[in-house]
């Protein structure tokens, strides 16, 4: 029979760098003392590859982790870009959010994840800190695994974040 073997998928987000992402958020997380981090990274498709959630990060960490890479995602922009753009749109804000059925966190922390053909091949989302350090957190993840981020750079305030 032809038809028993299942053929391999495509895949966007291959589990070893997702891992990578994933680790290398948290070991960030750890160099800038920031507080206990939950990551959520993605593929294109918006499946979920890996969810790492460091002890004492409280119980919503994962699905605001989830919602911020989601959104980055759906609108093809990080968070902190969205959350920019609808500063002064809050009737969209809420069209998205219900759209995306509450899947649409539009704060700092979900950032894209570019591959060298300048091809998204996924997100990574952050919750745990203010939002401008869980944000720096993914964007040094996404270099260090040697991905380009968007944004490429991180907020310039994000030490001051949320003191």
């Amino acid at each position: 029979m032809n038809d028993y073997y299942v053929h391999r998928l495509q895949v966007s987000m291959p589990l070893a760098v997702a891992e990578k992402i994933a680790n290398e958020a948290i070991a960030v997380g750890h160099e800038v003392k920031l507080l206990p981090l939950t990551v959520a990274v993605l593929d294109a498709g918006g499946n979920l590859v890996v969810l790492k959630r460091e002890d004492g990060s409280g119980i919503l960490r994962a699905d605001i982790a989830l919602g911020k890479a989601w959104g980055a995602l759906g609108m093809g922009i990080s968070s902190r870009t969205i959350r920019d753009r609808l500063r002064e749109r809050p009737a969209f804000q809420s069209a998205l959010a219900a759209a995306s059925d509450g899947r649409f966190i539009p704060v700092p922390g979900g950032v894209l994840v570019i591959d060298a053909r300048k091809d998204v091949i996924g997100a990574v989302g952050i919750s745990g800190d203010a939002s401008d350090k869980d944000e720096y957190a993914a964007i040094m993840a996404v270099e260090r695994a040697g991905l380009t981020p968007h944004p490429e750079k991180p907020a310039d305030n994000w030490r001051d974040a949320g003191l």
